[in-house]
């Protein structure tokens, strides 16, 4: 997925600078982007921020402090590029969160290698699920934003395992994570299989699953993870289980249920352009799609295409 880097100076000086170190670097975009434009460009939630100290007319100090204070900025890494070296003002600086003060005059190489690694760290810090490798609700919630304020189309699909609760109770915790990692490694597979790009996997928690594909067509998706999750799940439950196809439980007051063999719902909510205002909108939708979905026996989606 490419990394919008946003570059703030006010007479352009630095992106150039930039766009040449990071030329052969194609997962890098570099936008330039002026003091008098930052509310505006917050929205769009960058993937990291460099500001020329130097080539801004606003107090580098308070810039930092509305950036951290963006509720969807609390976590984009901002690197401040300056010649004002003396420690008191780099100790301002650096209080208000900021990841990295970098006197001039720039060894290019070394800034080069600075945003490389950055971008690595932060990427590794947001996969939030130990478990899966998976970004979370953060990641999830601006993604979403994201998409929305791009104004494309896109597909939004909320997928939930079905009687997992059942299998934890029967098979115990570790191998309730095993079908997690398999259905996160499913998702995964079919999002990378294809042609598809800029797509988006999220682990929300539990046994439920995010994924983001541009467009609307997201059919023959769905049913390519429902079909490998239904051929290889099999291999979780022992022979005796597989035969009978249910498992039985032991409710509260020691009565045996059965319940039927963990499959896998998907509910997906089409997101035109226009349809929807915040994610929170969404949301809902994707609540009431989920759980059609969920009412139907073994693996099954269900699609909103309502304008």
């Amino acid at each position: 997925m490419v990394q919008e880097i946003y570059i703030i100076d006010d007479d352009d000086s630095s992106i150039f600078i930039f766009r040449e170190l990071f030329k052969e670097d194609k997962d890098y975009k570099f936008i330039s982007v002026k003091t008098e434009d930052i509310d505006i460009a917050l929205k769009s939630i960058p993937s990291l921020i460099v500001i020329n100290e130097d080539a801004i007319d606003r107090d580098v100090v308070d810039l930092c402090k509305k950036i951290r204070k963006d509720e969807d900025n609390t976590i984009t890494p901002v690197i401040v590029v300056s010649s004002k070296s003396d420690k008191e003002h780099r100790m301002k600086i650096l209080q208000e969160s900021v990841e990295y003060f970098i006197k001039k005059p720039v060894d290019e190489q070394y800034l080069y290698y600075t945003v490389k690694n950055l971008n690595r760290l932060l990427a590794s810090n947001r996969r939030i699920s130990p478990l899966t490798g998976l970004p979370g609700n953060v990641q999830i919630h601006a993604e979403l934003k994201k998409r929305i304020l791009k104004k494309e189309a896109f597909s939004v699909l909320y997928l939930d395992l079905d009687n997992f609760k059942a299998y934890n109770d029967v098979y115990g915790f570790l191998k309730g994570d095993e079908i997690i990692e398999f259905t996160a490694e499913t998702i995964l597979n079919a999002m990378h299989d294809g042609n598809l790009d800029d797509t988006f996997v999220g682990h929300i928690g539990g046994d439920d699953f995010v994924a983001i594909i541009p467009g609307t067509e997201c059919e023959e998706k769905c049913q390519e993870i429902l079909a490998h999750f239904d051929h290889q799940v099999g291999k979780f439950f022992t022979e005796e289980d597989l035969e009978k196809g249910y498992i039985e439980v032991a409710n509260r007051k020691g009565i045996i249920e059965q319940f039927p063999l963990t499959s896998l719902s998907i509910g997906v909510v089409v997101v035109d352009v226009g349809r929807f205002h915040n994610i929170l909108e969404i949301g809902e939708v994707g609540a009431q799609v989920k759980h059609a979905a969920k009412s139907i026996m073994g693996s099954s989606y269900s699609i909103d295409k309502r304008k």
